[in-house]
């Protein structure tokens, strides 16, 4: 009886283990709507005269301090700062002890002009061969000008890596701007992962374009000079301005904010890829040719191959436009990249695809669309466990506002909406799961709204991992969704 007992009380783990999993992922009826409305600060920009963006006192100094990875693995930096008066040296001083530069870098200067604006002289300097997993001091300008910083590289790259991620996008620089970035700078993650619209300064005219560009960098820079944030471009840094003759488009990002794609054989810095602890992170660009033999399309299609899993469980997308989106803002914008690159998606078991562009927050159930062409197959997306999940974080903070109208009645890919300020983190504890979280901006303070256990794609569907995919589900019941 005993034993007979024990069978029960085992069955009933698994009916019961089951069914939770199969409602937290395969329920695609129980969509959420939030109907949270928050005081919002006004959606205008703070004035430039605002202590956010102070210019350092010293003549010359640097300012707009931003670092970058530098190669594919995280041994590289690239540290970039603009002087505002004169060239100045484009060299890096650094070393493992405050104050004791042990090693020099030197890099290169360059400049732009918009319209009427000449931009300051901005530096990039590549720094290499670093060790992993040390807190690195580095000192850029001369004399009393100069300017100390420090950051930390990564562990080095391995399948059961701790790494926390922030997620951001659409951030501008308003009092909404300024409390997700507060807020983000008190989360504990390491490097942002930014899916595109920076600055924001394309709804400015004639000179305050570059003025903006300006403003924000020292915005920003109380994070950006310490850790790394992996650009994505959107569509307001395209800038295609012909009134003012500006017809060059990314010209303002692209000569501030470099990638490192040379690394992964990318022939633009608009799209690459790099490898994080245990992550491998493609960034795409949503305004940059995707179609079936061009330059985007035929990288991404080798670069999903490179991918190893032993080494790098965690396979992340970044685009700007989101491919699923339930709000009336943008809708079906990203429908193109869907159909040329969903399938790849789902082939290659992308763990979360992160988008912007939206001013709202949206999370998806794991579906997909690929069963549809223009000639048979269902027309709507369908439950599909090997399908990754999409997530909306456009909700940064900028002038534009929140895209407060979503789709009704709510579609049945949509697993969580709310049209909020706020940030993303993504924590990945080893192989098999990561802890997501979603934080509201709510009059000031940082509340963690949406969060859930996210199950890695590849590792969890291994046979090799199965009694750790148990425990972990096991562990994670009655506390937090699981997908």
């Amino acid at each position: 009886m005993p034993g007979v007992t024990r069978m029960q009380s085992l069955l009933f783990l698994l009916l019961f283990t089951s069914f939770i999993f199969l409602n937290s992922v395969n329920n695609v009826n129980a969509g959420i709507t939030s109907v949270f409305i928050r005081d919002e600060w006004p959606s205008v920009d703070i004035p430039l005269d605002n202590e956010v963006f102070a210019v350092p006192n010293e003549h010359n100094a640097p300012q707009q301090v931003h670092i970058t990875q530098g190669d594919y693995d995280g041994k590289a930096v690239i540290i970039s700062w603009v002087t505002a008066d004169e060239p100045g040296p484009s060299k890096v001083q650094y070393g493992t002890s405050e104050k004791n530069y042990e090693f020099t870098a030197d890099g290169k200067m360059t400049n732009y002009t918009f319209y009427k604006y000449n931009s300051g002289y901005i530096h990039h300097v590549f720094v290499d061969g670093l060790e992993y997993d040390t807190k690195y001091y580095y000192k850029i300008g001369t004399g009393d000008s100069a300017r100390e910083f420090w950051f930390q590289t990564p562990p080095e790259i391995g399948p059961d890596v701790p790494y926390k991620f922030g997620i951001i996008g659409d951030l501008g620089q308003t009092y909404n701007s300024l409390s997700t970035l507060e807020h983000y700078m008190q989360s504990g993650a390491q490097t942002v992962l930014f899916v595109g619209d920076l600055a924001y300064a394309d709804r400015y005219q004639y000179n305050d374009v570059g003025i903006r560009w300006d403003s924000w960098g020292r915005f920003v820079e109380r994070s950006t000079a310490y850790q790394p944030w992996i650009w994505a471009a959107g569509n307001h840094e395209i800038e295609y301005m012909p009134y003012m003759d500006e017809v060059v488009p990314f010209k303002s990002y692209l000569h501030r904010y470099p990638t490192p794609y040379l690394a992964c054989k990318s022939s633009s810095p608009m799209w690459y890829a790099i490898r994080r602890a245990s992550a491998h992170i493609v960034v795409l660009s949503s305004y940059s040719p995707f179609v079936k033999y061009t330059p985007q399309w035929v990288w991404l299609s080798k670069e999903l191959k490179r991918v190893d899993r032993e080494k790098t469980p965690w396979l992340i997308v970044l685009m700007h436009v989101p491919i699923y989106n339930s709000n009336e803002a943008h809708f079906m914008e990203g429908e193109s990249m869907r159909a040329v690159f969903e399938e790849w998606f789902i082939h290659h078991k992308v763990d979360v695809v992160f988008a912007g562009h939206v001013h709202a927050y949206e999370r998806s159930y794991r579906i997909s669309n690929i069963r549809y062409n223009v000639s048979s197959g269902e027309r709507f997306p369908v439950p599909d466990k090997s399908a990754p999940v999409y997530i909306t974080v456009g909700d940064g903070g900028n002038q534009e506002g929140l895209a407060g109208r979503f789709r009704d009645p709510q579609p049945e890919y949509s697993a969580f909406r709310e049209a909020s300020y706020g940030h993303s983190t993504l924590e990945i504890r080893n192989r098999t799961h990561a802890f997501y979280h979603w934080n509201r901006n709510d009059d000031g303070k940082k509340v963690a709204t949406d969060s859930f256990v996210l199950h890695n794609q590849y590792w969890s569907s291994n046979l090799r991992r199965r009694k750790l995919k148990k425990h972990y589900l096991r562990s994670g019941l009655g506390r937090i969704a699981s997908y």
